[in-house]
């Protein structure tokens, strides 16, 4: 039987338990497990970093939600991205990455994987043309972000996918602005979806994690030899702790649709808004993009202040409800300024971002308090 999205994030990996019937996936808190007899673990499970129930039902779940094959969870969103590239990259390969990435995606890859003989070009992946003239015959990935951390910019999957096997590379979608609920990249034609479940999925702000669905289980495999033997995985509790948060991330999404789609269109109209960032807008030059291959457009929003830098600024620093805080995608409403915090790490590269710059990650509070909270603050 083929379940949809709700159910899948309530049951997928959580049948109730076998010995005691516990409803919920038990935390499988210990480091080590007793084997039946030298060599004979019992179900395969014989030390924590290499398996575990709770993670167990944590990746069968997410990749249930993801359509593929194989999940595997990780202790944050870049241990999950360090091991993909080690995995599928060697010294001397070439990655292609969007020119507006995540801060901290950038640094892996500029301070760490570059020192490790793997080049990089940035291009922007709104525009398949510029993102064909970056690949080279070394090009192992072609990275992408849909939408893209902070700017909000929308990748075509599928017309990137073909542009990949036409490379012998890999299509990598980064999938966390979305999540599973409202994009699903695998079914576009990717090789991998990547999640910092630290975001949506968790959704609550209190754990931190990634993880990596496949649909080739032969990569699947790679992949999972990789995690246990550089070891980035999540322990028990925060696999639960996850797996709690996963069960409603489809109302939840919702909820942070319908509030964003009321902000954008507020902060369209305000005069000291020069920009708004939001592919639910028709202007948004993805839009069309968007509708295709998302269900609705996310809680994500950024905007240029009409005042500049400075006005950027104060806006972040007088919100009271939009808590002033880095990550995003729970149920709190976050604001940032990208340039000086999350993405403060591009400073000085080509994938510096605007000065005047603001981020919103918008909550499921009531969206008449969050409005007000916007127009005292934009004053």
């Amino acid at each position: 039987m083929t379940y949809g999205f709700d159910t899948l994030a309530i049951h997928a990996g959580q049948e109730p338990e076998a010995r005691t019937g516990a409803v919920v996936p038990p935390i499988f808190q210990t480091s080590t497990f007793a084997q039946d007899a030298v060599g004979e673990p019992r179900l395969g499970y014989e030390y924590a970093r290499s398996g575990n129930p709770t993670r167990d039902a944590l990746q069968e779940c997410l990749a249930a939600l993801e359509g593929g094959r194989r999940g595997l969870t990780f202790a944050s969103g870049l241990s999950a991205e360090d091991t993909l590239l080690r995995t599928v990259c060697r010294p001397g390969d070439h990655v292609v990455i969007p020119d507006d990435a995540y801060g901290g995606t950038y640094r892996l890859f500029a301070k760490v994987a570059e020192r490790w003989g793997l080049s990089w070009t940035a291009a922007r992946i709104s525009d398949i043309d510029q993102v064909r003239a970056a690949v080279t015959d070394k090009t192992k990935v072609i990275w992408v972000e849909t939408p893209t951390n902070p700017l909000l910019g929308i990748a075509d999957i599928a017309g990137l996918a073909g542009l990949a096997r036409e490379n012998d590379a890999l299509l990598v979608v980064d999938n966390t602005f979305a999540s599973p609920y409202l994009q699903q990249p695998l079914a576009h034609g990717a090789d991998i979806v990547v999640h910092s479940t630290t975001k949506y999925i968790g959704g609550h702000s209190d754990v931190v994690g990634g993880a990596l669905v496949v649909s080739d289980p032969g990569l699947g495999d790679e992949l999972a030899y990789h995690q246990n033997a550089m070891g980035g995985i999540n322990g028990p509790f925060d696999a639960w702790l996850t797996l709690r948060g996963v069960k409603t991330l489809g109302v939840r999404m919702d909820r942070h649709c319908d509030n964003a789609e009321r902000i954008a269109a507020y902060l369209q109209r305000h005069p000291k808004v020069a920009q708004v960032l939001y592919p639910g807008l028709p202007t948004h030059p993805g839009h069309e993009t968007a509708a295709k291959q998302m269900r609705r457009f996310g809680g994500m929003i950024s905007f240029r202040a009409a005042g500049g830098e400075g006005a950027a600024v104060d806006v972040c620093n007088r919100t009271k409800l939009f808590v002033l805080a880095e990550s995003l995608g729970g149920v709190e409403s976050l604001i940032e300024h990208p340039g000086k915090m999350t993405h403060a790490s591009a400073a000085g590269s080509p994938l510096e971002v605007p000065s005047d710059l603001v981020r919103l990650s918008v909550g499921i509070e009531t969206a008449d308090d969050l409005l007000a909270d916007l127009e005292q603050a934009l004053g």
